[in-house]
């Protein structure tokens, strides 16, 4: 296991972001015996000026300017958050030398940044890990990290992140030590381009998750009144989820209600069909409360949609759901799912069979099944993952220094 290391990970979301993601929390368990800086994704010009006003980026103002070491404290001991200087917005601009050369300047203001963490706390050596960050490709090169590691999370689908990310990609690809990947898909894909490349899966806090079990953990007020049986969805609602399906499962079940929790993309918005009257879109909520929602929930689902790039996608949803102990539905999106879920996930291929799924849940769930999909989400908890996260970085630092 790795221990009494400095571990430098840049990551693709905010650390106050409302769903918590997987770089975020590697960088929590890696903190328990290491030093860690969680560098956190760097806002631009345009991100500046659009968010100036929000509470988020009130309270890290001082921290943009070039003077400030950008250090965040954190109430998780070793977990340090790292803000960089506002960096300039560059991403509409054509792939090719002019992309580049203002990337490396927008590269050179994170490196610089970077070292003068280093310089405050003595640091020679240290791991960094780029969890996701295809934008900026080059850093633990530029650093010359002990160990430069490549986390892959997520195939690339966005427009915003094809545009320079395919290029970005290969790049890291390159000058990574080893890469480690999220799903089986993206581990099979990787592998062609890499030599050194892991699986280790998703997984969920179970401690937190079963929070929605316990007598003490009130129903989230937004869904307390909402008539019941309710089919719940916490997560972002945006391009994974099959909105067609949706609406004619929807359709075939008027008798409940559909609630989904969470943060809404504009561009995605007019695809919920917001007249639906028993739809319920509901702010999201903080992870942290994530339970006391989950504990309104009759039946959970995971409704995204099947494509070509589906099968890469491990969620994390998948067993924070089994770990509240609600019945799960999901699509077939990604058929290696199953393997983990033990037979407690039905997977469905059509609106039909996610209808009947639901129904069979409300009428036929009893104890035992609740046991087994508690059981499934306990084997796959983040404690055992990222040990295997932890050994896999411990023994290539090991090769390194041999």
């Amino acid at each position: 296991m790795l221990e009494n290391t400095f571990v430098f990970i840049l990551s693709n979301a905010k650390y106050d972001a409302p769903i918590e993601s997987t770089g975020f929390t590697v960088a929590k368990y890696l903190s328990k015996n290491n030093t860690v800086f969680y560098i956190e994704y760097p806002a631009t010009i345009k991100d500046y000026y659009r968010l100036k006003t929000s509470p988020e980026f009130k309270k890290k103002r001082d921290l943009f300017t070039a003077s400030s070491d950008g250090l965040l404290a954190t109430e998780t001991p070793n977990l340090h958050i790292l803000i960089t200087p506002v960096l300039l917005s560059i991403n509409f601009i054509p792939e090719g030398s002019l992309y580049r050369k203002l990337l490396s300047y927008n590269e050179s203001l994170i490196v610089k940044r970077i070292e003068k963490i280093k310089k405050k706390y003595k640091i020679k050596d240290f791991i960094f890990i780029n969890s996701f960050n295809i934008h900026y490709p080059n850093i633990g090169t530029l650093l010359n990290a002990k160990l430069n590691v490549y986390h892959c999370v997520d195939p690339i689908i966005e427009d915003y992140d094809a545009k320079h990310g395919h290029l970005s990609e290969e790049i890291i690809l390159k000058n990574a030590d080893l890469v480690i990947c999220t799903s089986k898909e993206l581990y099979k894909n990787k592998l062609e381009q890499h030599p050194y490349t892991f699986f280790v899966p998703n997984a969920a806090d179970f401690e937190h998750s079963e929070k929605a079990n316990s007598e003490t953990t009130e129903i989230h007020p937004n869904i307390l009144d909402i008539k019941k049986p309710i089919i719940g969805y916490f997560g972002n609602i945006e391009r994974r989820i099959d909105y067609r399906m949706l609406e004619k499962v929807m359709k075939l079940n008027s008798d409940k209600s559909f609630v989904f929790v969470g943060p809404i993309e504009a561009e995605y918005l007019k695809k919920i069909k917001k007249e639906t009257p028993n739809l319920y879109l509901i702010e999201q909520v903080p992870y942290k409360l994530m339970p006391s929602v989950l504990k309104g929930f009759d039946v959970a689902i995971i409704p995204f949609k099947k494509d070509s790039v589906s099968h890469n996608i491990f969620p994390l949803k998948l067993f924070e759901y089994l770990g509240s102990g609600k019945p799960v539905i999901s699509t077939d999106f990604n058929i290696d799912l199953d393997e983990f879920t033990n037979g407690t996930v039905p997977y469905c291929k059509t609106a039909d069979e996610f209808s009947n799924a639901i129904n069979d849940a409300l009428l036929n769930d009893n104890q035992e099944k609740q046991n087994l999909r508690l059981k499934a989400a306990k084997d796959n908890t983040w404690d055992k993952r990222l040990d295997e996260f932890s050994n896999i970085l411990q023994k290539h630092l090991e090769k390194k220094e041999d």
